[in-house]
């Protein structure tokens, strides 16, 4: 059983989420798209026959689930009174077996709430707003259905007509001939319907609102026997629209806001397009439907053997259109295939409505699909890849058909709407269908091979659904697919958000580096004819050229391509804005990004030799390598350049194989806040790099230790446990004591006395700081002493200073310290303080000497896989400590929050960069709801099951059962704790499930998770407008939001604070760094005497500790303990206003009389207290001394706003 969790109410609003849009977000270009081709057959000649459908539509049982129930059911079928008893008969069999409904047809129960409530939210209510939208279309049918037919006329006639009437024919691009032979004409059309997912009721709510089709079908009488060659069925249907939208702007009695746009971007297909704001649409005020009339002709108008794939419909200038070819002409599959798409969209409503009345779930599986889809940038239009609404329909419809293909399992219509959702994706994922294309119940149709598209033929319409797609848009999908199938397969963490919730399309969450190119230094002339063709090619020739370029560098190319609108119906369709630009976006892989080699071909092929030469030009050059082989082969310079190697490659190959001009316009932006951190750019195959000096030095003193002679006892291990070890500190380690741990060899000679062994372990570090001294004359040792009031704490520590300037804190792991703590603790005749400090340390052991190591073990290991880890931990904690947070958090922590991202990464792939760790980081956090949902982090998600690194993780494979058992946990606290004055964020792994290792005794305090929450949301609002910014200029519009600095989201507003206290320059670490950067390493070396334990003593850290013990119980102290440039302070709210007079309150008080509203118990003569703030800014100032430059007070509780030396 699932472990059960806070339900909360799902927002659709715009302000739910700043970070990832939620799945309601959808611009209006999007929407006047007319992604829904699918079509139902609704009768709109009244409303009586329209209720009617309904009335049998909601015969049709849809998923009802009682949220009070623990025990879901299936719901008994609804079916209208006249065939009751055969529908009921026909659905029983597929009804699921009893008791494994929830198992079977949901991951979980709680998945199956989720999704409930989604389709609830989503569905359209047919309500008021719609019903105005119907009635607007009953009000076009009737006066589309009035217009007067139109005599033939010649192409000059037409227009010349249409233009004294205010319309511009909309003719496709190449436009026809001022000559042509035949003529164009009107009649009324033979039906009109409302068509597409409205009818239908699989369309959903959206911000834009929705969209409605509506189909007039074209008379056969209009056309001619062979109009579907050289766009001639286009022409007399570009010039039937122009008739229809000429009679509804002629009308008198109604208004409507009329315009032209194209059907999913497609230039041969422009409809018309009505919008609310015109007096047409009865009760227009709030509603946000629009309609799109599609003109289409009968599916027997022309024969469908014609427009197979591989037929040619296009024929060259002086071939005689009514004769056959000379000569063999290259095929035109998409010309064929929109032309076959108008004609079979009375079959695909058929289609559509047969599969909604067998299959009870169909219509859920489609909203389900259509979310999903939206939420990763898809849609049917050609820019936006050629998939969408009618295409995922289409294909689960017909994938319902009994027995679709030889060896293809048929979906059953008994699945519920989330099988038959993940039974798609599914079949996206598995099937390559650019290699090796799918046919359904059609024989000897051969496809062209050159176009490389994908194929899903649908026999019986004679229509590949996906001709509108690509091949770098069906790989795009089919990514996406892969990786949503990874995360439905998760059985541990729920992936409901990750798969339908969350927006993946947004490109500095989802991508690496981004490619920008102006689509002005293509040179095409936009006014062209073959402009749209041109560009498209341009597009997969780039692609092509990039893919075989980069290689395994990559992971993912795709396009964003600018968005195509409407336009006035009195003016021809206006030339694309040269403004715009195509973004081309790369996700990249780590381990292979930055190689500085492209090895090629041997030099004895020949022939292979020479087409690597051709591809490179003159960047191929013969080498030897050190194995004795000679290979072609690219060398790239990662040195003394700004260009990384990414971009190095992509701009040569752009520049030699596609345009010089491209090359020197484009725009590449690569990683952007790695910077900001030193060595945060991945450096050849390891992120880990730049700590290969500390890690050395480690390595070292360990190997030193272990030969130390005279020791009484074997050592068993030196591990490390501190941050600079696991690659996880902001700066790179020089001088900080980096913490390590010795365990000697199990022995009876340890004493049984908790004093006696830290007695013990001292004479230990005695022993061994003078024997690393005897034995190595470029080693300081010096023993410190610690935690001298808690005896049963350890008490010392050993600094060891290496001669290359690291400094490592060495302290012993005693294993019998443990059960001598426990011991103390099931003691009843301990007092309570006793027991209590028992307890403390016992915690205290258990993280310094156990969950320490096992945690640094495991950040090692994953930084060493993935290459992004490290940059990406070390920029997070720099937000962190720039916002004053980080003494807050404990380090450990911080690295579980973005540790977290790499290990479920879902709905996107693993970061490979500092830059999409870091902001994914930092959008997880500002939806993270800590009050109601613990943190839990599986470290064993990214091993084998069965390797032994996986064991080396304690537990191994978290499985089902340990997430109940944290999440058990993580209630039993809030049930314990519910003000959360000591666990605030709970934090699991399976190495420690106890999940307060980190965060117990109120670190960080309730007030600083919530400044966390409020911080990051901020920060993802800022990258949100930084994307919405990116496609307002890729779409040639120009925005208010400028171009922000990756900095800027490190800056902390200072007046949020009550108190801030300005460091003295000469104490900060910020001047010390500015002054003291070295310029070679050996020098910063050779500066540090010998017998030296680093750097002086640091003042700042010591003064923030004597704020915490002095007054950190009337302030709240932050900090930057990288800069230690500022201190700032909230006062205490309970210290702050008055309360009863008390002898020794802990905090400077003054007296003041009672008020009203004071406690009660203080009567109108009785004098109360509170915190005298200007004697403690005073004490501040006086404690602080010459470190202290200055006070400020941003809150105006006292007269002066400003304390200064």
């Amino acid at each position: 059983m699932a472990p059960a969790i806070k339900r909360r109410k799902i927002k659709h609003d715009n302000g739910s989420d700043e970070s990832e849009a939620n799945f309601l977000e959808e611009t209006k270009d999007e929407e006047l798209s007319s992604e829904d081709s699918e079509a139902s057959n609704v009768s709109m000649d009244a409303p009586e026959e329209r209720d009617d459908d309904e009335e049998a539509s909601n015969g049709e049982p849809e998923e009802q689930d009682n949220m009070s129930e623990p025990v879901l059911r299936c719901a008994p079928a609804t079916v209208s009174k006249t065939d009751n008893t055969a529908k009921a008969h026909k659905r029983q069999d597929v009804q699921p077996r009893d008791g494994v409904f929830t198992a079977e047809s949901f991951k979980n129960n709680v998945f199956k709430l989720q999704v409930n409530e989604l389709l609830d939210q989503v569905k359209l209510k047919h309500g008021k707003k719609e019903a105005s939208a119907e009635k607007a279309m009953r009000m076009l049918k009737s006066l589309i259905e009035h217009l007067p037919s139109r005599a033939p006329a010649s192409i000059a006639e037409a227009e010349k007509t249409l233009e004294s009437a205010g319309v511009a024919i909309p003719f496709p691009s190449p436009r026809p001939p001022k000559d042509a032979k035949y003529k164009l004409q009107y009649e009324r059309p033979s039906s009109i319907n409302a068509t597409g997912s409205y009818p239908l009721k699989t369309a959903t709510r959206t911000d834009g609102g929705v969209v409605i089709d509506l189909v007039v079908v074209m008379p056969k009488a209009i056309f001619q026997e062979k109009d579907y060659l050289n766009f001639r069925y286009f022409y007399k249907r570009a010039y039937y629209l122009a008739c229809l939208a000429a009679g509804i702007k002629a009308s008198k009695e109604h208004s409507f806001k009329v315009s032209f746009d194209t059907l999913n971007g497609n230039h041969l297909q422009p409809v018309i397009v009505i919008d609310p704001s015109g007096s047409g649409f009865p009760d227009s005020s709030g509603s946000s439907c629009r309609i799109n009339i599609l003109p289409i002709v009968s599916e027997e108008t022309f024969p469908g053997a014609k427009l197979l794939p591989k037929s040619n419909c296009v024929r060259p200038k002086g071939e005689d259109d009514d004769g056959p070819a000379t000569k063999p002409l290259a095929p035109t599959p998409f010309y064929n295939s929109t032309l076959r798409s108008d004609a079979t969209v009375t079959s695909y409503l058929k289609l559509l409505h047969a599969v909604s009345e067998k299959c009870d779930a169909f219509k859920d599986a489609c909203i389900l699909g259509r979310i999903w889809l939206r939420q990763r940038g898809f849609g049917s239009s050609l820019r936006k890849g050629g998939f969408g609404n009618f295409e995922w329909a289409a294909i689960t419809a017909l994938l319902l058909q009994p027995s679709p293909r030889p060896g293809t399992a048929p979906l059953s219509p008994g699945y519920s709407s989330y099988q038959l959702f993940k039974a798609t994706v599914q079949f996206l994922a598995r099937n390559d269908l650019c290699k090796k294309p799918f046919t359904l119940q059609s024989r000897d149709v051969d496809f062209p091979k050159s176009s490389g598209a994908p194929v899903f033929f649908d026999g019986p319409r004679g229509l590949n659904i996906l001709f509108k797609m690509t091949i770098r848009s069906y790989s795009q999908l089919q990514f996406e697919a892969k990786t949503t199938v990874d995360a439905l397969g998760d059985s541990v963490f729920d992936q409901f958000d990750s798969t339908f919730i969350l927006r993946t399309d947004l490109l500095r969450y989802r991508y690496d580096a981004t490619l920008g190119l102006p689509l002005s230094a293509f040179e095409f002339d936009p006014k062209s004819d073959d402009y749209n063709g041109k560009l498209g090619e341009a597009c997969n020739k780039i692609y092509s050229t990039l893919i075989r370029a980069l290689t395994d560098r990559v992971t993912t190319v795709t396009f964003t391509l600018p968005d195509s609108g409407a336009w006035p119906i009195s003016t021809p369709k206006p030339p694309e804005s040269q403004q715009k630009h195509i973004l081309i976006n790369f996700a990249i892989d780590p381990a292979n990004a930055h190689r500085t080699i492209d090895y090629g071909p041997a030099a004895e092929n020949k022939q292979e030799a020479a087409s690597f030469r051709k591809f490179w030009g003159d960047k191929a050059e013969l080498r030897r390598f050190k194995d004795g082989s000679i290979l072609e082969s690219v060398v790239w310079s990662n040195k003394d350049t700004t260009a990384t190697i990414l971009e190095q490659i992509s701009l040569h190959v752009l520049g030699r194989h596609v345009d010089s001009q491209i090359a020197e316009n484009a725009e590449f932006v690569n990683d952007s806040f790695a910077p900001l951190i030193a060595s945060g750019r991945i450096q050849g195959q390891s992120g880990i790099a730049s700590f290969s000096l500390a890690m050395n030095a480690f390595t070292s003193i360990e190997k030193d230790i272990r030969e130390l002679e005279g020791l009484p006892l074997q050592i068993r291990h030196i591990r490390a446990a501190d941050e600079q070890l696991r690659y996880a500190s902001i700066n790179l380690p020089l001088s900080r004591p980096a913490s390590i741990v010795l365990q000697f060899e199990a022995s009876a000679r340890w004493p049984d006395d908790l004093c006696a062994i830290q007695r013990t372990k001292t004479a230990f570090l005695l022993k061994i700081a003078e024997l690393l001294s005897a034995a190595h004359s470029g080693v300081a040792t010096r023993v410190g002493l610690e935690n001298p009031s808690q005896p049963s704490h350890n008490q010392a520590y050993l600094d060891i200073t290496v001669r290359t300037g690291f400094t490592f804190r060495l302290r012993i792991y005693h294993d019998r310290e443990a059960t001598l703590l426990e011991r103390q603790l099931k003691d009843k005749s301990l007092d309570v303080h006793s027991h209590e400090s028992s307890a403390t340390a016992l915690a205290l052991y258990k993280r310094e000497f156990i969950q320490v190591l096992s945690h640094t073990q495991a950040i090692q290991n994953l930084c060493t896989r993935y290459p992004a880890l490290s940059p990406a931990i070390r920029l997070t904690k720099k937000w962190f400590a720039c916002h004053l947070m980080l003494p807050h958090f404990a380090p450990e922590l911080v690295e579980l929050l973005v540790v977290r991202t790499f290990l479920q990464p879902h709905p996107w792939p693993t970061p490979s960069c500092a830059t999409t760790g870091f902001l994914r980081t930092l959008a997880w956090i500002a939806r993270w709801d800590w009050r109601h949902v613990p943190l839990v982090v599986d470290f064993s998600s990214s091993m084998p099951s069965n390797s032994a690194e996986s064991e080396s993780y304690g537990k191994g494979t978290m499985k089902l059962e340990d997430m109940e058992q944290v999440q058990t946990r993580f209630e039993a606290w809030r049930q314990i704790d519910p003000v959360m004055n000591r666990v605030v964020l709970f934090a699991a792994t399976n190495i420690d499930t106890s999940g307060n290792t980190w965060t117990d005794m109120g670190r960080p305090e309730k007030v600083v998770a919530a400044r966390m929450t409020a911080l990051a949301k901020a920060a993802t609002t800022v990258i949100r407008a930084q994307e919405d910014h990116i496609m307002a200029a890729a779409n040639g519009k120009e925005t208010a939001t400028a171009d922000l600095p990756p900095e800027s989201l490190f800056i902390s507003q200072i007046r949020d604070y009550d108190l801030v206290i300005h460091i003295s320059s000469k104490y900060s670490r910020v001047s010390k760094d500015k002054k003291s950067e070295p310029k070679y390493k050996n020098l910063e070396i050779q500066l540090i005497p010998k017998g030296s334990l680093g750097a002086e003593t640091d003042l700042v850290p010591l003064f923030v500790e004597d704020l915490q013990n002095v007054f950190g119980d009337a302030v709240l102290w932050f900090w930057d303990p990288e800069s230690l440039d500022r201190i700032a302070g909230l006062w205490n709210p309970l210290v702050s206003r008055q309360r009863a007079f008390k002898v020794k309150a802990g905090w400077n008080s003054a007296p003041v009389r009672s008020r009203d509203g004071e406690p009660k118990g203080m009567n109108e003569k009785s004098v109360g207290i509170h915190i005298n703030k200007r004697a403690v800014l005073n004490d501040i100032k006086r404690l602080g001394g010459d470190l202290v430059s200055r006070i400020d007070v941003n809150r105006s509780c006292i007269g002066d706003r400003m304390y200064s030396k």
